[in-house]
């Protein structure tokens, strides 16, 4: 049997005191990684991990995903070792695209997948403490640099985010793993694998090598019915998104349309309406705890090596957290031993 872990990820929207309240909280349970993101205009994804890290003991800790438009390579290498030097059970660190900085006048690299190879590229260098340079098409590095604080003492799993065919490939010839976001949606994995799979036999590495992570929104709720309503709502923010990206969805374009012009006037409920059930589990993890693990199964049949449930978690996010960590995650765990 591959992998199969299950991990739980955080909106970086909140104070300082309630990431370690979270922390604190999370740590109750055997999450295999505890995620945030990096989405503009929230926290950048270093600070909350910094503050979550001290309370975490039983899950590496992550960022998904990093833009090195918005954050520096030298400054992720950086920020990567610091955080490194406090975590108390390992860590990753993701890189993805984040062509949607552009909305807040953060422009990306006119050679993004070129981007975001370099960028790991660069980190790697520095957590070496090699030095005499580094000269790429998008990023260099001056020859006298090196890292000039502590290094890395263990090698650091690096995750790529996407949903394309060449920075799949990219992530198949240097990554651990792809995380495919704003999905649920089996289908899709084997499409992934395909485009890691390119990679891989670029680099010589055996196919499968490269771990799938599948996460979306989640809402857990001993109502069922309570708890899919909300996350219709939700979904309803990106389904028009991803539904382009997904090659194997094929859905009305009237229908996403409409969703997405109730979405842009604010009226979720009007949106929500539109979300039928079988469409809803394409992209999210939503009903009672049955519910996540039916879906997690699916998941993990169709390939994915890990499971990300993300925000809110629940009606009340720490019911859905409480749910997650104590009727979701020790059925899981039980079923793969």
């Amino acid at each position: 049997m591959s992998k199969r872990e299950v991990s739980i990820a955080f909106q970086t929207d909140k104070s300082a005191s309630e990431y370690v309240e979270i922390a604190q909280l999370v740590d109750n349970y055997g999450f295999d990684a505890v995620t945030v993101y990096c989405d503009a205009p929230y926290h950048p994804s270093f600070g909350p991990l910094l503050l979550m890290a001290q309370h975490i003991k039983r899950s590496r800790i992550g960022a998904a995903a990093i833009p090195p438009s918005r954050i520096h390579p030298i400054d992720i290498a950086a920020e990567t070792a610091l955080l490194a030097d406090v975590a108390q059970a390992g860590i990753y660190i993701g890189f993805a695209r984040g062509g949607w900085l552009e909305a807040h006048g953060i422009s990306e690299a006119q050679l993004p997948i070129q981007a975001i190879r370099e960028a790991i590229d660069i980190v790697r260098y520095l957590w070496s403490g090699k030095s005499g340079g580094y000269q790429g098409r998008v990023y260099q590095i001056a020859e006298h640099v090196t890292a000039p604080y502590p290094l890395p003492q263990e090698n650091i799993p690096i995750l790529i985010g996407t949903w394309g065919k060449k920075l799949a490939a990219v992530a198949g010839e240097i990554a651990d793993e792809v995380k495919i976001g704003g999905s649920a949606n089996p289908d899709v994995i084997p499409a992934m694998a395909d485009y890691i799979a390119v990679g891989e036999k670029i680099a010589g590495r055996e196919k499968g090598s490269v771990g799938i992570v599948i996460g979306a929104v989640s809402v857990v709720d001993e109502d069922r019915q309570a708890a899919r309503w909300e996350v219709k709502r939700q979904v309803a923010l990106y389904l028009p998104i991803v539904a382009k990206l997904d090659p194997t969805i094929q859905l009305d374009p009237e229908l996403v349309a409409r969703i997405e012009n109730f979405s842009n006037q604010k009226d979720a409920d009007a949106a929500a309406r539109l979300i039928s059930d079988d469409i809803l589990d394409k992209f999210a993890f939503a009903g009672n705890p049955d519910d996540l693990i039916n879906h997690a199964n699916r998941l993990f049949e169709a390939g994915a090596t890990r499971i990300e449930f993300g925000t809110p978690h629940g009606l009340n996010p720490k019911t859905g957290i409480r749910l997650l960590g104590e009727k979701v995650l020790p059925v899981l765990q039980r079923q793969w031993q």
